[in-house]
């Protein structure tokens, strides 16, 4: 049994690996599945002639939901808006959830130069808490709520030299636990990091960067587009029940088996959600070829996939067009049911209303052209 009681700092905090089997049977086989799942999701996103339509998409889609599930609530519409326009006009919320994939970014980036480590995390937080400046704790006073009673379920380790130990520990899990499967050390390492809490805000976020960061180092992804905070927001209770499991009790075969499910249903939701959108784009090159074929390019229809909000700046970018003729190519396109023209304040955009729907939802089919067309 642990010695851990929830309003005294968890400073024995066990280090990894666990004590425990985490490699059950149940485990192990709950693992083929999500491997299998993942390389499916690895092979769709190679298979995308252009990598930006995903690199700029499902990050949003991640940054939102990751937010959200710490009450940070924006909506996909405002920030792939908001990705057009000033920061200065951004709400709050909505700021923050961009610093979420800016963050992702910054960490994607950085694996091109270290590791995953400490300082990755401390850069992640950063950006996701910017402008205020991240650092490992020095002081307590972090003690975790339950969202109803109010009580305190969880209070951390306290002290910068006990905090720091315990994540060069978990660096070291990371990086020399090869007899493991990346999948559990990923499972492993996350509830480590929340339980360590290593910051004053922002650590449910960074653990969830790190995650895919995790991913990607290990190979099992080339891309930052793993949307497993979906899965937690549709499950958020038995996240934290689960985490405040492996405390309690140690049960870590309960909350593995829940972050191999989770891996294994987002792959599955994003390898639907990525043919659905190779369906639209296929459809949307075969309609502008026939209804605007003095515009086309392949160029223009990538543009038009990038992000659903498109302006005449981005065409003018893309080095497509000179502004007058962007804007006719824009107005073309909305006149054939492609884009539809929106003012946002100053701002004009011009959506892609069938992507949007599908960043937006959970199912996978949209409104055909022809039947939008004339004869």
């Amino acid at each position: 049994m642990s010695n851990w009681k929830p309003d005294i700092p968890y400073n024995d905090l066990p280090p990894l690996p666990p004590k425990q089997d985490i490699e059950s049977k149940t485990i192990l086989k709950r693992c083929i599945a999500a491997r299998a799942s993942l390389a499916r999701l690895k092979q769709a996103a190679e298979l995308i002639p252009n990598q930006a339509m995903l690199i700029n998409t499902l990050p949003v889609m991640e940054a939102r939901a990751s937010s959200e599930i710490e009450n940070i609530v924006t909506t996909t519409d405002k920030l792939f808006q908001s990705l057009q326009m000033d920061t200065e006009r951004q709400d709050p919320a909505t700021k923050e959830a961009l610093q979420y994939r800016t963050a992702l970014f910054a960490g994607y980036e950085s694996l091109t130069s270290r590791p995953l480590c400490t300082q990755t995390a401390i850069m992640v937080c950063n950006a996701i808490k910017h402008p205020y400046e991240m650092a490992i704790r020095k002081t307590g006073g972090t003690a975790l709520k339950g969202g109803n009673s109010g009580n305190v379920v969880y209070t951390p380790p306290e002290g910068e030299e006990t905090i720091r130990g315990k994540l060069a520990n978990w660096e070291r899990f990371i990086h020399e636990s090869g007899d493991l499967d990346p999948l559990i050390i990923m499972a492993a390492a996350h509830y480590q990091f929340e339980a360590i809490h290593p910051f004053t805000d922002g650590n449910g976020r960074t653990g969830r960067i790190l995650n895919s960061l995790l991913l990607i180092e290990k190979g099992l992804l080339d891309l930052p587009i793993l949307y497993l905070s979906r899965y937690i927001i549709e499950n958020r209770a038995d996240y934290y029940r689960l985490l405040l499991g492996v405390t309690e009790r140690q049960d870590w075969e309960s909350w593995i088996i829940y972050i191999l499910d989770g891996v294994a249903d987002t792959a599955d939701w994003t390898v639907s959600k990525i043919d659905a959108i190779r369906r639209l784009f296929e459809q949307t090159r075969q309609h502008i070829r026939t209804h605007a074929q003095g515009i086309y390019t392949h160029e223009l229809v990538n543009l038009l996939f990038e992000q659903p909000y498109t302006r005449i700046a981005n065409l003018e970018a893309a080095g497509i067009a000179k502004r007058q003729t962007a804007s006719k190519y824009l107005k073309e396109l909305s006149d054939i049911g492609v884009l539809q023209e929106i003012a946002i304040g100053r701002d004009k955009l011009f959506i892609h209303p069938r992507l949007m729907e599908l960043l937006r939802g959970e199912g996978n089919s949209f409104t055909s052209f022809q039947s939008l067309v004339k004869a």
